[in-house]
């Protein structure tokens, strides 16, 4: 029960704040289990390509969504990737599908690339080794809501 109700009052903080617009980077709101995060929102190719390159740092409530047009076999890779990241697929219905743990910055051209072993929508990038100090299990739902 305490589950579904930290379930429900994340889904009405989700709903007051989703889209949130700050100047051409779109963020919302996501609940992983009883933790808050600001998700930038990547949903163009061109986002898509630049991803959390060059950030020196990332913070433990924030991450970063890659949202597909629909469910397939995604690769994620490390190119340009100053930190340590998690890389976290999703399905359509928001569960953890795969997951890649503490995966290193790219240190040489070809860079390693990070498929996803079975199908998801969405691949969501935190802070390296969040997911572990999460308890983050396939077969979580994560809960956002995009626009």
């Amino acid at each position: 029960m305490k589950h579904l109700n930290t379930a429900i009052g994340c889904f009405l903080i989700l709903s007051v704040l989703t889209g949130f617009i700050h100047g051409q980077v779109k963020m919302i709101p996501m609940c992983i289990g009883s933790a808050e995060f600001t998700v930038e929102i990547a949903d163009t190719v061109e986002k898509q390509m630049v991803g959390l390159m060059f950030r020196k740092t990332i913070p433990d409530d924030f991450g970063m969504l890659f949202v597909n047009n629909e469910e397939d076999y995604h690769s994620m890779w490390m190119k340009n990737t100053l930190v340590h990241l998690d890389l976290i697929f999703l399905n359509k219905g928001r569960q953890v599908v795969d997951m890649y743990i503490n995966v290193p910055p790219c240190e040489k051209d070809p860079c390693e690339s990070y498929p996803s072993r079975v199908r998801a929508q969405y691949v969501l990038e935190l802070r390296g080794n969040r997911a572990r100090e999460l308890n983050l299990k396939i077969g979580d739902t994560l809960f956002f809501i995009l626009e």
